[in-house]
């Protein structure tokens, strides 16, 4: 059973770094949009390329009443993020821990 614990705890760790890079590709991302980014820069095209897919289903599932000038589908992605992080990784982490 110490192959599949291992397997958890290497999944768990691959998914907080996956989370963590996602995080700040996103932060940086809402940083950026603050001063009106050169949309030809290559480092603009890659966090717009790299966040879209996350970004773009949060922004169509918000009501109109949260849609008032500004973009909060940021702010839910961290909410989700934070969430999956707390759960999900902590639960491969016990789930490892139990199985050994």
């Amino acid at each position: 059973m110490f192959v599949v614990s291992n397997l958890l705890v290497a999944l768990a760790k691959i998914l907080n770094i996956i989370f963590t890079v996602v995080w700040w590709l996103i932060l940086i991302r809402a940083l950026i949009s603050w001063v009106n980014p050169d949309p030809y820069n290559p480092i603009v095209q890659f966090l717009y390329k790299a966040t879209e897919p996350i970004l773009y289903p949060i922004r169509r599932l918000l009501p109109n009443s949260l849609k008032f000038g500004i973009d909060i589908s940021p702010i839910v992605a961290f909410l989700a993020i934070v969430f999956l992080r707390s759960f999900l990784v902590q639960t491969l982490y016990q789930l490892a821990v139990s199985l050994r």
